[in-house]
């Protein structure tokens, strides 16, 4: 509690507050644009704060932090092209919204349950740093492995038609996940002779063909270009009828805490936990799951906001980035010879309040700019389509270039492009093959790490799965892929349909 009220000590300071809203609105922009990210605004602050005082270094990052993370929300409703990996659920029930004339209520809840979930996440870290930071370390290379196998066994919650499909659109992701140099022995795997793949498929350009241009190849396959104009209305949303998924925002933002604090899975791990719980525990949504329902947007924003707060706590208290960009705060507490880790909340308080002060501050800015600038920009859904599709498109081709400055990216986006809009035409989801492709990485390294440490015990099977914390992670994953096979998801619907009969 004593740091609670040390943080909001930082709200009557004005240059501290004028520097948070000040990230803040970079955050915003920077992190609307596809391919602009957070992290990559994150380090362009590290080489100009530098010379700043700490305090005011740390308020405008923190600024950049909070509203960046939202900010990929906005072209996920307006454009369906995620600003950033963790911003791909919002893209299944946010553009259906946007496309019905609806971005200003998609965008008002986002920005809503975005501000939920940073202030329960931000609460989190100033309440249970120690206990959560306690239990984060206790996983080990298998537990990791089966988080990500488990995020992975929610894609029959993501597929609305088949499920086989679903699992063939996740299979190719790992495929692709598994492009570059191999983690354990250092060489090229799958890349065919391309030295440019060594590095493996950058997320971003995969990201924006497979959402971005593969919906512009759609609007022209289709021949919508000279269709009207999207209706955009102001809307009223009732404060009562939003605040109804207040309670199960905070079971979202619970999973958001718990997977940030994890280093390595961070806010696309969260949003699609968080989605397929929601697809579980709300019985009756506005409309189906990935044709608009405003739920899902719930899950998305509140989950991978809440990771904020989580990422924190591995960062401040075991000096372990739980994420990109807590990496880059890494560096900017090192460049102020400040030493995060176990003892850090008692040497670095008056550091650790500053962050949480900036945090919340950039919570205020978020709701405040989300709120008034944000509908604003749902005016790009009235461009018709023969001037949106080119702008479009060249946001396609900018975002895949400015993640790595490389021609080949581009290459990768119109690859993924076709590829996305090939899979649409036939049926099968893309975003199975994007959750595969963020997490498939984390699931190789972690898997051979962990069958490695095993193979000098005396049972390897103890070994692997002997753990408390494996076993429930085990029993949750086996529980999710039975529960998805179509004839078991069947018989469990007949169930739930009888029992309420019953009722």
């Amino acid at each position: 509690m004593d740091a609670m009220l040390h943080a909001l000590a930082y709200f009557v300071q004005p240059k501290f507050v004028l520097l948070c809203g000040l990230g803040s609105i970079a955050g915003l922009f920077v992190g609307s644009i596809p391919g602009l990210s957070v992290s990559m605004a994150t380090a362009l602050l590290v080489s100009v704060t530098y010379t700043w005082p700490v305090n005011d270094a740390l308020a405008t990052v923190m600024g950049v932090y909070v509203v960046g993370v939202f900010s990929g929300a906005l072209s996920a409703i307006l454009l369906n092209i995620p600003g950033a990996p963790a911003s791909v659920v919002t893209t299944l029930d946010g553009y259906p919204l946007a496309k019905r004339g609806e971005a200003y209520k998609a965008l008002k809840y986002a920005a809503v349950y975005s501000f939920v979930g940073s202030v329960f996440g931000l609460a989190a870290l100033a309440l249970l740093a120690k206990p959560i930071a306690a239990i984060a370390l206790r996983f080990q290379p298998m537990d990791y492995f089966l988080l990500a196998l488990f995020g992975l066994a929610t894609v029959g919650g993501l597929t609305a038609g088949s499920f086989s499909k679903g699992l063939v659109s996740a299979t190719f992701g790992l495929f692709f996940s598994m492009i570059g140099m191999d983690s354990v022995l250092g060489t090229p795997r799958l890349t065919f002779g391309v030295r440019s793949l060594n590095a493996g498929i950058s997320t971003v350009p995969a990201l924006v063909g497979l959402f971005g241009f593969a919906e512009v190849l759609s609007v022209v396959s289709a021949g919508q270009l000279d269709a009207e104009a999207n209706s955009i209305t102001r809307q009223t949303v009732k404060i009562r009828d939003m605040l109804r998924e207040l309670r199960h925002s905070l079971y979202y933002s619970l999973i958001g805490v718990v997977v940030g604090a994890l280093p390595g899975a961070g806010g696309p791990v969260a949003a699609f936990l968080a989605y397929s719980q929601a697809k579980r525990i709300v019985k009756q949504p506005s409309r189906p799951f990935g044709e608009g329902a405003v739920e899902g947007i719930v899950a998305s924003e509140s989950a991978n906001n809440a990771c904020i707060g989580g990422a924190l706590i591995p960062m401040l208290t075991l000096a372990v980035p739980g994420d990109a960009v807590t990496a880059i705060i890494l560096s900017v507490f090192y460049v102020h010879g400040l030493r995060p880790g176990p003892m850090f909340l008692t040497t670095g308080a008056e550091s650790f309040y500053a962050i949480l002060g900036g945090g919340f501050i950039g919570c205020v800015f978020l709701l405040l700019l989300g709120l008034l600038v944000a509908p604003r920009l749902s005016g790009i859904l009235n461009v018709p389509g023969t001037f949106l599709m080119p702008i479009v498109g060249l946001l396609c081709v900018v975002g895949a270039y400015a993640c790595n400055n490389r021609l080949f990216d581009v290459g990768l986006m119109l690859f993924f492009g076709v590829l996305g809009f090939l899979m649409r035409a036939r049926g099968y989801p893309v975003a199975p093959m994007t959750l595969a492709i963020v997490l498939g990485g984390m699931m190789d390294a972690n898997l051979r790490r962990a069958i490695s440490l095993a193979s000098s015990a005396d049972s390897r099977l103890s070994a692997l799965f002997g753990r408390p914390i494996t076993m429930v992670l085990l029993a949750l994953t086996l529980f999710s892929v039975v529960g998805g096979i179509p004839p078991v998801r069947r018989a469990l619907n007949r169930r739930k349909e009888t029992k309420a009969a019953n009722e």
